[in-house]
């Protein structure tokens, strides 16, 4: 297992949610909600919190089918991911499969006592976390990074 902080990052249409782990990718927690709307003042917000948090990595979640194949929804994060990775590189960024992060963070909530509308704004965060730990937990068992490099193409 690489040391090092990383970022994990649930792409969605109205919010993008950021997570962060530990320099010893133990544990993803929360960070942010940033509003998706207005997208360059989203990866403006995005490449601020990589400045700040020194990341090796940043883990963006590919939303797949749950056959494993790619829609407009995955498209769309693939061009996400290649405008976060123009702006942050030399800083890699890495897409990993996120099937049912948003579905599993949002049963923790509902489990921990949190209504669908006081935690809107917070799932995001939950399943970027949810996103980040499978990550890491794939690197310790695996023992390379996880999902695929995304290439700056300039």
């Amino acid at each position: 297992m690489r040391r090092g902080r990383r970022l994990g990052i649930d792409v969605g249409e109205a919010r993008i949610g950021v997570a962060s782990c530990d320099p010893d990718g133990l544990l993803a927690t929360p960070v942010e909600t940033v509003p998706a709307r207005d997208a360059p003042a989203a990866q403006r917000r995005l490449a601020e919190l990589v400045a700040e948090y020194e990341p090796i990595e940043v883990v963006v979640g590919l939303p797949r089918s749950l056959s494993g194949g790619e829609g407009p929804a995955a498209a769309r994060v693939r061009a996400v991911a290649q405008r976060i990775a123009r702006r942050v590189a030399p800083v890699p960024v890495r897409l990993v499969d996120e099937r049912m992060s948003t579905v599993t963070a949002t049963r923790g909530m509902r489990a921990s006592g949190v209504t669908e509308k006081r935690g809107r704004s917070r799932v995001d965060q939950a399943a970027a976390v949810v996103i980040l730990q499978t990550a890491l937990e794939a690197e310790r068992a695996g023992g390379s990074p996880p999902g695929e490099c995304v290439e700056v193409v300039v």
